[in-house]
């Protein structure tokens, strides 16, 4: 029987050689290998992206990117006018207030004054004696008897003003008046100063 082509290869050493030299079959590749990749390289994109330099649209890394036209000056001008705005108001507010306040004392002063010089004054209907002082840079007068004339030149009588009239009263009452008004006052003479120029007090003018 004749040998098989394989034991006689065998025998002359080229199958132990062949079997040596053939290379070994290449092994199946897992699930998703095998494929050829198909992006690039992971050191080329981080290459692309330059982490660490700043994008030319943020040249601030870390901060919000701002607008294009947008100032930061703006929410400032904006405060300042608001705080302008409030301080004007308040200052309205003020001035109103002390308006009123004004306005509320002079009516309590007025009514006081009202309240004290009721049925106290002495101006007489038959009077006809001008009597002249000056109030309120011009010359006014009031009239009286001969009698309080010379009252109100000793100081005994005083002129007093209320609600645009002149009123003849004691000097006591005068006093009262204008401890609540020192402007309701007008005329109160001194009978211990010296004349002015020689002109004597009971002179009518």
């Amino acid at each position: 029987m004749s040998e098989s082509l394989r034991d006689q290869l065998l025998k002359s050493g080229l199958a132990k050689k062949l079997k040596v030299e053939a290379p070994a079959p290449a092994k199946p590749h897992g699930k998703g290998q095998g494929k050829p990749y198909a992006g690039k390289p992971p050191h080329a994109q981080a290459a692309k992206t330059h982490p660490g330099k700043p994008h030319p649209s943020n040249p601030h890394p870390g901060k919000p990117h701002q607008a294009k036209g947008s100032s930061s000056s703006e929410p400032n001008l904006a405060h300042a006018y608001a705080l302008r705005a409030k301080q004007e108001k308040d200052e309205r507010d003020s001035a109103q207030r002390e308006a009123e306040r004004i306005a509320r004392e002079k009516r309590e002063r007025k009514q006081k004054l009202q309240n004290l010089l009721d049925a106290k004054a002495l101006n007489a209907a038959d009077a006809d004696t001008p009597r002249h002082f000056p109030h309120g840079n011009k010359i006014r007068r009031v009239y009286c008897t001969a009698a309080q004339l010379a009252e109100l030149n000793r100081g005994d009588l005083a002129v007093v003003q209320l609600a645009g009239r002149y009123l003849l009263v004691t000097r006591d009452v005068a006093l009262q008046a204008r401890a609540i008004d020192e402007q309701a006052l007008v005329l109160l003479c001194d009978p211990n100063a010296p004349p002015e120029d020689d002109v004597p007090a009971d002179l009518v003018w």
